[in-house]
């Protein structure tokens, strides 16, 4: 109702002033922001005086290999004679970045923007540059932390993320299509948005403040200037602008952040649940009046949600301290469970309100068909495998391969010791889940085999 009241009363004054100014000629209303009364025009002004300096650009540069095919090609170059070697060229791209921590220096921003990056540079609003260092990735939330000289820097403090509301307003805030720092303004669209194909782990705040091209990494903030989200991705399918932007819960940001700073990597812990939404025909079946929830459908055997007695048929209400209305509810929640946390997870069996208590350890799991870890590693089985002795210690090995299986056409065979998921290190079958949700287009391992190591594409 605040909000209306402030709406209207902002179309109130406008109206009112565009009126004032023609009658009175030249007096204070020829001051910007000053009504002919001497009152000021409502503005957002002062808040982005205090928020925007937090906001920077980054410029990454890559250097990548110029391939000609011909070039490749050795009859070719002993043909013409061609010398055998690479020629590469430095590559430039730009986003957006926010100091969340003036202190220690923290920027927070998207994985894509610094992907692969040799060198970041990050340029403030008042024109400083500073050199950046890589504190941690997570591609599945696509986040990345980087590290610079705490010189002088503003901070974005965090809102909690989880009491927006539709129709709330909003501020997006960055360098979009390499242009010096713009400010957009528009609403929440939606909350919990997800099944995007965007990222591995999806509850996307949806907006209608225009995101573009550079916007990546920037910051969208309340009224406040309080961090609400991290802009991420924007639907565009002319090319331009629609309406249509998502940016990253600021919860789920925060979380994310501390585990990069505190370990460098983000570990989550696997649960062991396959769930579904809840509606009125599942209600109805299960005997419940609620309709807000998720169905246990599926339990790993072994897995941390086994071993605490839950089973196929439950209907979790509550995971710690978030209410799960849906589907997105529960992912949301294991894109920023972690090793070693405590999981209190309520449910209803049987018509009765339940709990249970248990931690995420990362020796739940010793072995599964690989098609629970991946579609596209269906027909293999797999298991943990820990050596002292081994050139690389720990990863996941490859004890099945059905001969039929996609998995085999490509190349993998039993034996096979994956050390290395879509670039991200697997040290047992948890990191090699995570490492799959990478990328929908291709699974990329690095195995370990007869003493050498070598890749398997599986598509």
């Amino acid at each position: 109702m605040r909000v209306l009241l402030a709406a209207w009363r902002f179309a109130l004054v406008l109206a009112s002033c565009v009126a004032l100014i023609g009658l009175s000629g030249l007096t204070n209303a020829a001051l910007p922001g000053i009504l002919p009364d001497g009152s000021l025009l409502p503005s957002l002004a002062p808040m982005l005086d205090r928020t925007s300096p937090a906001v920077v650009n980054i410029a990454t540069y890559t250097t990548v290999q110029v391939r000609n095919p011909l070039l490749e090609d050795p009859f070719f170059r002993r043909f013409f004679n061609v010398p055998d070697r690479r020629r590469y060229r430095r590559t430039q791209s730009a986003g957006s970045g926010v100091v969340v921590d003036a202190a220690a220096g923290y920027i927070v921003t998207n994985n894509h923007v610094i992907q692969r990056a040799d060198e970041i540079t990050i340029t403030f609003s008042d024109g400083r540059t500073l050199q950046a260092t890589l504190v941690g990735t997570d591609p599945q939330v696509d986040l990345a932390v980087l590290k610079v000289a705490p010189e002088d820097l503003i901070e974005i403090s965090f809102a909690d993320s989880s009491v927006l509301r539709v129709g709330d307003f909003v501020v997006a805030i960055g360098n979009p299509f390499g242009l010096s720092q713009t400010v957009t303004s528009g609403i929440v669209s939606a909350l919990g948005r997800s099944g995007l194909g965007l990222e591995g782990y999806e509850d996307f705040i949806q907006t209608d403040a225009s995101i573009n091209p550079g916007n990546s990494g920037g910051a969208l903030v309340d009224l406040h200037g309080r961090l609400v989200g991290i802009n991420t991705a924007i639907i565009a399918p002319s090319g331009g602008n629609v309406g249509i932007g998502f940016a990253i819960p600021a919860n789920m940001v925060r979380a994310i952040m501390d585990e990069l700073i505190a370990n460098g990597e983000v570990r989550r812990g696997y649960i062991g649940l396959a769930v579904q939404g809840l509606n009125v025909q599942l209600a109805e079946a299960f005997g419940v009046e609620r309709t807000e929830g998720v169905v246990v459908v599926e339990v790993e055997p072994g897995s941390p949600a086994a071993n605490a007695g839950l089973a196929a048929g439950d209907i979790i209400t509550r995971v710690d301290d978030r209410n799960i209305a849906a589907v997105s509810d529960f992912h949301s929640k294991a894109a920023v469970t972690f090793m070693g946390d405590e999981l209190s997870i309520e449910f209803v069996r049987d018509g009765r309100l339940r709990k249970v208590d248990f931690k995420i350890r990362d020796d739940n799991l010793e072995k599964m068909p690989g098609e629970r870890i991946d579609r596209r590693m269906r027909g293999t089985e797999l298991q943990n495998f820990r050596s002292d002795e081994s050139a690389m210690g720990s990863g996941v090995l490859v004890t099945q391969v059905d001969s039929a299986s996609a998995a085999w056409q490509f190349g993998l065979r039993p034996g096979d010791i994956v050390v290395a998921a879509n670039r991200r290190a697997v040290r047992n079958l948890t990191d090699l889940r995570e490492g799959a949700r990478a990328s929908s287009q291709q699974l990329l391992l690095r195995v370990y085999r007869a003493g050498q190591y070598g890749y398997v594409a599986i598509r």
